[in-house]
């Protein structure tokens, strides 16, 4: 079963995972807003989420940003869909995202881009660890498909 959690979402309140069973959910966690990945993932997600919808699945983002940084973000880019933010790293520990990283020889926690396709009975069905930005969301898509 897909870990269970409550965060503040960018559509207002907050969002619990569970409350979503029975729609597939794409949980995507991403290192940090308006940096050029995670820009360009988050932008192929908004450019097809008329397909994730066609396949009644939900796109939610994670990061450990603020909800102020969110909401920058998401009126920059004309994003769709919610973003969560999770500064105390709640749902980045339940799902294993928060990892010592290693960029140029400097070590560093933050999080592993990781995205995970949850199926309408709450269990995990398929995770993509270390993504690579391009061609992830027809990957994405290929997994909801199967």
């Amino acid at each position: 079963m897909a870990p269970d959690f409550e965060l503040p979402s960018s559509g207002g309140g907050k969002v619990r995972l569970s409350s979503l069973r029975g729609r597939s959910v794409v949980l995507y966690f991403y290192p940090a807003d308006d940096t050029p990945g995670c820009t360009k993932e988050a932008c192929s997600f908004r450019d097809n989420l008329s397909k994730f919808e066609g396949m009644d699945a939900v796109v939610l983002g994670v990061s450990s940003d603020s909800m102020d940084s969110h909401r920058k973000f998401i009126g920059k880019y004309t994003l769709n869909f919610d973003l969560l933010s999770d500064e105390e790293l709640i749902a980045h520990k339940l799902y294993g995202t928060w990892k010592l990283k290693n960029n140029y020889g400097k070590t560093y926690w933050g999080t592993e881009r990781t995205t995970f396709v949850i199926g309408k009975d709450g269990r995990i069905a398929k995770v993509f660890r270390r993504v690579r930005v391009d061609g992830h969301d027809t990957e994405v898509l290929a997994a909801l498909e199967s």
